[in-house]
């Protein structure tokens, strides 16, 4: 009985060995089947008004200074600005949704600011596109980077299909030197 109770023993030993072993298996299959958590979530690049905005000037839509991060890994060379604003509808009708998009620009590394001679002839353009569509007063526009290959008269589908970063509004001051003409 003792040596049958030793075979016993041996075999039970045995046999938990190879489910301890099989239950472990090679780290690295099990590693590789694991998701990551991505260390950057969301669209390539994010943007950011300056806080210490220049005061803007009533009669000139002023684009604040804007700052933008990049994901280190989905970094472009070349972009371009869209802004976005609501225009009033006809008579009796939803406002229609404007685009306006920049020229390109070049833009380097991971961190930057869009330089102020392009902010000012954005600023310039959009005065220009808002007195086109008589709108005057606090303006709500938003602002999204984009691939330098978006055609310039694209509409909005085809710029969140090529946008970099996600919409950023921010409150625009404007008084319509034109507004006479809009009456």
């Amino acid at each position: 009985m003792n040596e049958e109770e030793g075979v016993r023993k041996g075999i039970f030993l045995a046999v938990g060995v190879v489910v301890l072993l099989a239950g472990c298996g090679n780290k690295g299959d099990k590693a590789a089947g694991i998701p990551t958590e991505p260390k950057w979530k969301g669209a390539p690049y994010r943007l950011e008004f300056d806080a210490k905005a220049v005061k803007p000037n009533p009669a000139v839509a002023t684009i604040p200074p804007v700052k933008f991060t990049a994901n280190p890994e989905a970094l472009e060379t070349r972009a371009l600005l869209v802004f976005k604003f609501a225009a009033p509808g006809a008579a009796g009708q939803d406002p229609v949704e404007r685009l306006m998009i920049g020229a390109p620009l070049d833009i380097k590394g991971e961190e930057g600011s869009v330089p102020a001679d392009y902010l000012g002839r954005a600023s310039k353009g959009l005065g220009e596109y808002l007195d086109s569509y008589c709108l005057q007063g606090k303006i709500n526009v938003s602002t999204a980077l984009a691939r330098s290959s978006l055609n310039p008269q694209a509409g909005i589908a085809e710029v969140d299909k090529k946008r970099l970063s996600d919409w950023q509004p921010t409150d625009i001051v404007y008084k319509n030197p034109h507004q006479q003409k809009c009456k």
